[in-house]
């Protein structure tokens, strides 16, 4: 295994996933804005911390040099959702948030760190979501920008056909973590909670991670276009089993 870099590596699916990648054998960056989160997890895991933030020009060129010149694989994990309302109501300073992470910063990180992957014949996976499949109620901010950050999957795996770097799409639906939906909903716990209440077993983030890990140590010349990973009780983005307590 070579050097592997992880954006958001802070919390959830991407401090999962870097402890997953190290556990396989590679040599993890763990990048992300809170030093002091990545440092601890680096020192845990025997990785690297590199404070990073993916809408700066300048913070994602400090990256590429600690990369240095080649890596084996990216995982543009930095993202997330801010706000549900619906578009008469919408927050566009959020959907510019949204839109400026979850597209350009994953933009800016792949094109700037592409030189290292191709001499490493290395990997991209994207962190999309089910959002990119269909719209929802109160989603269409979030919908747009993993819709966006999927075009650049797609997009990239047609440009670099004859180049030898492989990319993948991971498209989580339901994962509870400690700060997704805490963060959506601008740290209101309860309606957080709403979100999985009465589902038996949602995603967790290692098992996302599990999903980065298999896709990453697959033979080289087998590439996972995109995997959609749902807990068992989501049978679509629309339609999810709840288990309601009554009391009598």
């Amino acid at each position: 295994m070579s050097t592997a870099v992880v954006t958001g590596a802070s919390s959830g699916i991407g401090a999962a996933t870097a402890r997953a990648l190290a556990r396989d054998g590679w040599t993890v960056i763990c990048a992300a804005r809170r030093v002091e989160r990545i440092t601890e997890l680096a020192e845990e895991i025997g990785g690297r911390a590199v404070p990073c933030d993916v809408t700066s020009d300048a913070s994602v060129a400090e990256l590429v040099e600690a990369v240095g010149p080649t890596l084996g694989l990216l995982v543009n994990n930095a993202g997330g959702a801010v706000g549900q309302e619906p578009v008469d109501r919408a927050d566009l300073d959020a959907w510019h948030t949204m839109y400026e992470t979850n597209v350009i910063g994953t933009a800016r990180v792949t094109k700037a760190l592409l030189p290292a992957l191709e001499a490493a014949s290395g990997m991209i996976v994207f962190m999309s979501s089910t959002a990119a499949d269909g719209a929802y109620e109160g989603g269409a901010g979030y919908n747009a920008a993993k819709g966006g950050e999927r075009m650049i999957a797609e997009a990239m795996r047609l440009e670099l056909f004859d180049r030898d770097v492989r990319i993948c799409e991971i498209c989580p639906g339901m994962v509870k973590t400690d700060e997704f939906s805490l963060n959506r909903f601008h740290g209101d716990r309860s309606r957080a909670e709403q979100v999985y209440a009465g589902v038996p077993s949602p995603l967790t983030a290692e098992d996302v991670a599990e999903c980065v890990r298999w896709v990453s140590g697959l033979p080289h010349h087998v590439n996972i276009d995109r995997l959609t990973v749902r807990p068992r009780a989501q049978a679509a983005q629309h339609k999810v089993y709840r288990v309601t307590e009554y009391s009598e």
